[in-house]
């Protein structure tokens, strides 16, 4: 299969481009797209056949259920089968966002989009190329990131291409995704609410419109299904193994490159390196990452891709804060530096 990449920023025929992504989808087809959190990886909700399509391109278990994407709080209504009055005032303070809520399921959600679980997790996004794609689709689009399983997300059509390519019909190239790390997902099944995935919209921002939310997640069964995306133990993962520190960065990517390794640094602020003729060795490669929270997510995988591009041995990072601002980089930096399950 022939992957067709058609670019959508600026291009003045976007409403053909729409058109011919949507009738991919309508026939069965997968279409990578950019959100405003990382791009992903699409078939109609509603099918079965479509939807299973996706966990093959992606070699993803058939236990962790897939976002339905859907233009707004009308769209809602076909994939789930409340809307509670929690779901109401989340969806008029953040939606079009980053942020998903899990619901009860409706009948017409095939139960490998929810992993055979009785919950549907949906969002609406904001970025302006998935709004399109919806709504000339006309339909629930069923969406997890586009990237081969476990694998580090994509902010980049180009990080979709070398994942996917000959696997799917289309990538719907928007340019760099500006969030850079996945949505926040908040279980309304729960009571309170539960946080199940940390991204973009911190819980301090969720509680300031529901009131008090449960901060942790629930410990994932090994059997039965996830209750929401981003929930493996191991995900996110570049290829070279990953060590977060809080402290001695430098003296960390120092030994490995005295042990003969290549060494990727993820450096929170320029800073004196390890010191000077390990600095100037060709196996370190070193990138400075934004102070903030904000920026350093939507750098954060980029970076990453890299490092992996650069063929390093061994990344190590410099731990980021322990706030609300960085739960997002900090979830995603754990599982990445998970070991792989046995």
């Amino acid at each position: 299969m022939k992957t067709q990449v058609l670019r959508v920023a600026g291009k003045p025929p976007e409403d053909d481009v729409f058109l011919r992504a949507a009738a991919v989808l309508r026939a069965g087809g997968l279409v990578a797209f950019p959100t405003e959190t990382v791009y992903g990886l699409g078939a109609n909700a509603l099918c079965a056949d479509s939807v299973n399509r996706i966990f093959t391109a992606k070699g993803r278990p058939a236990h962790n259920p897939l976002i339905v994407h859907v233009a707004g709080v009308a769209g809602a209504a076909r994939v789930a089968a409340g809307w509670p009055a929690n779901a109401a005032l989340l969806a008029e303070r953040f939606w079009p966002g980053p942020l998903t809520l899990v619901l009860p399921k409706h009948a017409d959600v095939p139960g490998v989009v929810t992993g055979g679980g009785p919950t549907v997790a949906v969002r609406a996004p904001a970025h302006p190329a998935a709004q399109a794609l919806l709504r000339a689709a006309g339909l629930p689009i069923a969406a997890p990131s586009a990237n081969r399983s476990n694998g580090l997300s994509p902010t980049q059509a180009e990080h979709v291409r070398r994942g996917l390519e000959g696997r799917i019909e289309m990538i719907l190239d928007g340019g760099p995704t500006p969030g850079g790390i996945e949505s926040t997902i908040i279980d309304l099944t729960s009571d309170p609410p539960r946080l199940l995935r940390p991204g973009l919209i911190t819980p301090a921002e969720i509680e300031a419109v529901v009131g008090p939310i449960q901060r942790s997640a629930p410990t994932p069964h090994a059997e039965g299904p996830l209750p929401s995306p981003g929930m493996l133990q191991r995900h996110y993962s570049p290829r070279a193994p990953l060590e977060c520190v809080h402290a001695g960065g430098a003296r960390l990517a120092d030994q490995w490159l005295r042990a003969g390794l290549r060494v990727g640094w993820l450096r929170r602020a320029p800073g004196p390196p390890p010191h000077p003729p390990t600095h100037a060795a060709p196996g370190l490669v070193v990138i400075d990452m934004p102070p903030d929270a904000p920026p350093y997510a939507a750098r954060l995988f980029a970076a990453l891709h890299e490092l992996d591009d650069a063929g390093v041995d061994r990344i190590v990072v410099d731990a980021p804060p322990d706030s609300d601002a960085w739960l997002g980089v900090r979830d995603r930096l754990r599982r990445a530096s998970a070991p792989t399950p046995r």
